[in-house]
């Protein structure tokens, strides 16, 4: 499957090319690396320098890098929005910027899925970064639980959250290596109705845990299969920067949740080119794997 996002709220992908990426954010457009980039831009260099900041350094997913502001020096944060949720960008050191629109397709997927079930749904958001996900099932009435073994991410989403007007939404924010955090879980006997996960490729928890995830994946989607409640609605793998092919981790997917009925969708996560006006229709932008499990 090609899970494809032409943009939402405060984000469009404007061009692509020469192994860079041209976006909209809000009020500022930005340049940053993309490997997948492979072909020539659409539009004229002119448009390309018209821009408020352009990530510079390594062009590595995770390589530590800086921020170019050709106009003027532009703040930190400033103010986003997507499905209704409000949030902060912010220019970070390894080029991010606090959300990953491609995911759109599955939030709006879980959104619906929370305000359609007629009982309150129990989320969680592994790996949850900037809670921009867990806000947004907050939002449509889901109970979150937000796990992330980063500090100043957890930080970053408590600052989304009432920037949202969602202090009072169930959402418990755990800062935590998520592979402990669910292996404790099985062992209480919790269960969730949703699981997302994005876990990177490495990646280190608060006190020293490392995670690979070639070798660590198919246990954690063992004991996520544990967390699945009898009637969960989901379970959500998205995959970055790791060469594998999507049927890879489609197979891993069919054979965790083997006899759980269902159906297994994989393939590609893309965002469509639709110009400065985000309105036309460009090239589809390859941005990561996904894998979910969906009851039927």
């Amino acid at each position: 499957m090609i899970l494809e996002s032409r943009g939402a709220g405060d984000f469009h992908l404007i061009d692509s090319g020469n192994g860079l990426k041209l976006e909209q954010y809000g009020p500022y457009r930005i340049v940053r690396p993309e490997a997948q980039a492979l072909w020539q831009p659409s539009l004229p260099p002119s448009v390309w320098e018209k821009v408020d900041a352009v990530f510079t350094g390594d062009t590595d997913e995770d390589g530590i890098g800086r921020w170019r502001f050709p106009k003027e020096a532009l703040g930190e944060t400033w103010p986003l929005s997507l499905l209704g949720v409000d949030f902060l960008g912010r220019f970070t050191s390894f080029r991010h910027v606090g959300v990953f629109p491609e995911q759109i397709v599955h939030w709006e997927w879980m959104k619906q899925q929370v305000e359609s079930a007629g009982r309150p749904l129990k989320v969680l958001n592994l790996f949850g970064y900037t809670g921009v996900a867990s806000l947004v099932a907050a939002a449509a009435g889901a109970e979150v639980t937000h796990v992330d073994a980063s500090k100043k991410a957890i930080g970053w989403a408590r600052e989304n959250q009432a920037l949202s007007r969602l202090e009072r939404a169930p959402i418990r924010w755990i800062c935590e290596d998520a592979m402990k955090f669910i292996q404790r879980e099985e062992r209480r006997g919790n269960h969730y109705d949703i699981i997302l996960t994005d876990p990177p490729k490495f990646g280190r928890g608060p006190n020293g845990e490392v995670w690979h995830l070639f070798e660590h994946l198919p246990l954690m989607l063992d004991v996520c299969r544990e967390l699945l409640s009898p009637n969960a609605v989901g379970l959500v793998l998205t995959a970055y920067s790791i060469r594998a092919s999507f049927y890879s981790i489609h197979e891993l997917m069919r054979e965790t949740m083997r006899g759980a009925g269902g159906v297994v969708e994989s393939g590609e996560l893309v965002i469509r080119e639709t110009g400065i006006d985000g309105g036309a229709v460009g090239r589809a932008l390859s941005t990561s794997l996904f894998s979910r499990w969906v009851r039927e």
